[in-house]
């Protein structure tokens, strides 16, 4: 059903400060059965909703399902859907506790590489990441612990010396294009 509405009653309504005019309501997607596949991302702990929009933006691109674990931004807020631009409702994303997910990832045989430094960190390009899962952690605090241990190799992407690392989404997204090719 569509409706018009004056611009202030539009203001009020809608969470934005600067509302771009159009407003939905729509039944969310339910979650489906999770099906572990090689390129799939674990994102773990990403909390900025404009982060986790591209992600999911960036994924829909390369047709790879994305898991949510350890409190991320909400797939379904406004500023995520924004962010998407509509492809959280194209494609699966699932929220899910670490620990399960990585049973399933060891049940499938599926290693996880995580973004991360460590001594035993590889670098990207030395890879092949057509039969992996990919886990990125949080922009300020990297992976937990958690999906740390439970990673089979940690990689980085080589970049010049005086740069710490890349923003979640723009590392998610070279990541991405790597398992893709």
């Amino acid at each position: 059903r569509l409706v018009e509405v004056p611009a202030s009653l539009m203001q009020s309504v809608s969470s934005m400060r600067t509302p771009q005019g159009v407003l939905f309501s729509l039944r969310l997607p339910q979650e489906g059965a999770l099906r572990v596949q090689p390129g799939m991302l674990l994102l773990d702990r990403i909390q900025d909703p404009g982060n986790l929009g591209t992600i999911l933006r960036t994924a829909d691109a390369f047709d790879l399902p994305v898991l949510l674990t350890n409190g991320c931004a909400d797939p379904f807020s406004e500023k995520t859907v924004r962010a998407s631009m509509g492809a959280v409702f194209r494609m699966p994303v699932w929220c899910t506790d670490a620990a399960a997910m990585g049973q399933r990832l060891t049940a499938a045989g599926l290693p996880l590489y995580g973004a991360a430094l460590r001594d035993d960190t590889e670098d990207v390009r030395a890879l092949d990441l057509r039969r992996c899962a990919i886990a990125i952690g949080s922009e300020g605090r990297g992976l937990t612990e958690q999906v740390l241990a439970m990673c089979d190799k940690t990689i980085r992407i080589p970049m010049q010396a005086h740069c710490e690392s890349l923003n979640a989404a723009m590392a998610a997204a070279v990541l991405l294009w790597e398992a893709y090719r």
